[in-house]
Parts: structure tokens; C-alpha cells; sequence
């Protein structure tokens, strides 16, 4: 993922966690909103309370590879901030992937043309 279709400034997660809309699975939180850009921006939190910085990182590697994965499935022009939980680090990888793209759905992000 470029460095430039990521969310950095706190502003933006703070904005998303305000306006944004929320759906929440056991093993992820998506928080998403409008950014009428064109492009989808992804920002990724996992809190300190999962383990140490090995750990940390093991989960957020997982999960920018499924949104990397699941990112055609998506309609573009979304700020989307993937929080971790607990179980993100034990879930198989196609569980996970399939978790995300029920999460998008419900948030109605996937693209309609698609099965």
C-alpha cells in the first residue's frame, strides 16, 4: 500500500471515530467515511492492550495485507480506519479476509457489480 492512500494525521482518525460510519466484528472495528476524493485512504490502530510491539505489528501486517487483498471488491472514494481486536491474531487468514468484506458490506462499500 503507497504511503500516500494511508491516513497519518491524528485529526483524521479523531474525525473518522466522531463522523464516521461503524461496523464491528469480534476480530476488527471499520470505521469509514465519504472523503470524495476518488481514492480510498486506509488508517490502521491496534491498541497497546493487544501485546507487545512484535505482536502489534504481526496484527497490523495482517490486516493491511487483507485490505490489500479485498481493495478491488471496493467501491473507491472512502476513509477507512481498521481497528484490531484481540482475535485478529489467532483468526485463520481466509476468516479474516471474509470478516472484512462482511464489515464493507454492511457500511455498503462493495461494488455492486460484483458477485
Amino acid at each position: 500500500m503507497k504511503a500516500a492512500v494511508t491516513l497519518k494525521e491524528n485529526r483524521d482518525f479523531r474525525r473518522l471515530y466522531r463522523k464516521g460510519a461503524t461496523a464491528v466484528d469480534r476480530c476488527m472495528v471499520l470505521y469509514c467515511r465519504r472523503n470524495h476524493l476518488g481514492r480510498n485512504r486506509y488508517g490502521f490502530t491496534v491498541s497497546t492492550k493487544l501485546g507487545k510491539a512484535v505482536v502489534r505489528n504481526r496484527a497490523r501486517r495482517r490486516l493491511r495485507e487483507t485490505v490489500r487483498l479485498e481493495e478491488g471488491n471496493l467501491t473507491p472514494g472512502w476513509d477507512i480506519v481498521v481497528v484490531a481486536r484481540g482475535r485478529c491474531l489467532s483468526m485463520p487468514f481466509p476468516q479474516l479476509r471474509q470478516s472484512y468484506r462482511r464489515l464493507c458490506g454492511e457500511l455498503h462499500m462493495l461494488r455492486e457489480d460484483r458477485p
